[in-house]
């Protein structure tokens, strides 16, 4: 019997660094390996955020976010950015990450991502001791040539896949296809 923590077994994932807006105006940053797409329509994207934490209490008071994906050779701030809590410093500051100007919210994307998404709250489901916020995509994006219809091109670029603790790891850009019955 497999005697780790259950959803290790379900890791690596692909980690975003949700921004948000927190009351006072600053923002937020905090990294989740805990996200999946839900739905196409409309487009939506889960994020799962433990009801303790400064991001919980942001998106509870402003209900607008981005959800950027930046490159694996990133893989060392996002570390650093879940290693504090945003009650306690300023993320952005004490880590020298830099904004863009998003075009449907008011809450900025991370300089650098390669791709992302500007959304809002669309509905909230408590469960255990996290909140799955449940984001509606306004606008997606991806800095040119790093995606096409298909999604990455991992020949030009990598994303940082979250295995446990320190470790991240990208993809092999070599597809593996399932043979044809």
């Amino acid at each position: 019997m497999y005697q780790g923590k259950f959803y290790r077994l379900l890791h690596p994932r692909p980690t975003l660094v949700v921004v948000s807006r927190c009351p006072g105006g600053r923002l937020n940053l905090m990294p989740a390996s805990w996200n999946t797409p839900v739905s196409e329509d409309p487009p939506t994207v889960a994020v799962a955020v433990e009801r303790s934490s400064y991001t919980h209490e942001c998106l509870k008071h402003h209900r607008r976010a981005t959800l950027n994906v930046l490159p694996l050779e990133a893989a060392d701030l996002i570390y650093k950015l879940g290693t504090v809590s945003g009650r306690d410093v300023d993320k952005a500051a004490q880590f020298g990450v830099a904004f863009e100007k998003s075009e449907k919210v008011d809450v900025p994307r991370v300089a650098g991502a390669i791709a992302g998404y500007e959304a809002e709250v669309y509905m909230e489901v408590e469960v255990g001791e996290v909140t799955l916020f449940i984001f509606k995509v306004l606008h997606s994006w991806a800095a040119p040539g790093v995606a096409d219809q298909w999604g990455y091109d991992f020949k030009r670029v990598n994303i940082p896949l979250h295995g446990a603790g320190r470790a991240f790891y990208g993809v092999d850009p070599r597809p593996r296809f399932v043979k044809k019955t």
